[in-house]
């Protein structure tokens, strides 16, 4: 049975292990990214470099994009030398980015009426999750289109049809506001232990078995207590996701003092410069507002 072939488009963090997993599935596979020495180690293994976006979508199937936000979607699949009209009339386009409900709903009916089938598809499981093939991917659209892309999710992770066109969008913003939250109530935990003289590293083993036992806890918790603020995901996405939530609450009338909490201090970290630090990173800000209070002190803090 012949294959589909795939254009990947955005090879950064999450793209690069996703196209890696199809490359070596077996997938015919052309690449492209926005800096092209990405795409060089997935050229060194077979894939196609492609001298640009509509170069890569040319002859493709299924058109896959992993891309930074609103911006880069919008020149992507519609600027000049885009995937609008470049790709086959006939392919399947799924956009795998975080961005918001009413703009992956917005991309889907631009692209409907340029003929296009479309899914908004982002994940949750991050770099290792990627590298893994373990993602969830929350999908948005028709049920038919998600049965095509199947096969290719397949090698990603496992796939969840949430409803219609943004609906994989909303599930990925839940996601985010959970992943947050969680993560600002292990930082106070572990400083909580510093600060009363205990060791946060061993608190977090100790308690790893018991009802507060999370992914987060397991990654994001180790990191603290290594201080290793080198990203798997910089925290400026962790202000465009709460960002996101927030304001649709707002619209929605809800109030999650939560999210606003952990959203103010992941800005105070952004707006000082230190966006590309890992999501960890937020017991940074935790750490400023409660000096002299640090999680092993005897650690150096390890960066990008």
């Amino acid at each position: 049975m012949t294959l589909p072939r795939i254009a990947f488009i955005g090879i950064g963090l999450m793209g690069s292990r996703m196209a890696g997993r199809l490359l070596d599935a077996g997938y015919p596979l052309s690449v492209r990214d926005l800096d092209p020495e990405k795409c060089a180690p997935l050229a060194a293994r077979g894939a196609r470099a492609a001298a640009s976006v509509a170069d890569a979508v040319a002859d493709a199937d299924i058109v896959i994009t992993s891309l930074a936000g609103a911006r880069a979607i919008e020149a992507v699949y519609f600027g000049p030398d885009g995937i609008v009209p470049a790709a086959p009339a006939s392919a399947l386009l799924v956009d795998m980015s975080s961005v918001a409900p009413d703009i992956a709903r917005d991309t889907h009916q631009r692209l409907a009426e340029a003929g296009y089938a479309h899914l908004d598809a982002p994940v949750s499981g991050g770099v290792s999750g990627a590298a893994e093939g373990t993602l969830s991917i929350m999908v948005g659209g028709a049920a038919a289109d998600v049965d095509r892309a199947r096969p290719v999710f397949d090698r990603l992770g496992n796939t969840f049809h949430l409803g219609g066109p943004g609906a994989g969008q909303i599930c990925k913003l839940v996601n985010q506001t959970i992943v947050h939250v969680t993560i600002g109530a292990v930082t106070e935990g572990l400083i909580l232990a510093a600060a009363l003289g205990v060791d946060a590293g061993k608190v977090r083993e100790a308690i790893r078995g018991g009802y507060c036992q999370s992914r987060i806890l397991d990654i994001h918790g180790d990191k603290m207590v290594h201080r290793d603020f080198v990203p798997g995901g910089p925290l400026e996405y962790s202000v465009k996701d709460l960002d996101m939530a927030d304001r649709l609450a707002t619209q929605a009338v809800l109030d999650l003092p939560l999210t606003r909490s952990v959203l103010a201090r992941y800005r105070d970290l952004d707006g000082s410069g230190r966006g590309r630090l890992d999501h960890c990173a937020l017991l940074l800000a935790y750490e400023e507002a409660n000096a002299p209070h640090r999680v092993s002190p005897q650690e150096p803090d390890h960066l990008p």
